[in-house]
């Protein structure tokens, strides 16, 4: 799966807040991604972080495809 920075995903397990939807941040080796309802940001292991990812909600990479298929 590929990940960029400004995607955002469903990961899992929900956060204490409620929200399960977390924008990523950092990619790499470790991910940081925030929580989208409260803000707090998170240090996750690739591994860690590939596993816990249910779903891509919005994708960076995809959106701008879309953009260059509307401009024709």
């Amino acid at each position: 799966m590929r990940f960029s920075i400004g995607d955002v995903v469903r990961m899992k397990k929900q956060h204490p807040c409620g929200n399960d939807q977390w924008e990523i941040m950092r990619v790499g080796m470790d991910f940081r991604i925030r929580c989208l309802k409260c803000g707090r940001m998170v240090m996750l292991p690739r591994p860690k972080f590939e596993k816990s990812v249910k779903e891509v909600v919005r994708s960076i990479y995809e959106a701008d495809t879309d953009k260059k298929t509307d401009n024709r």
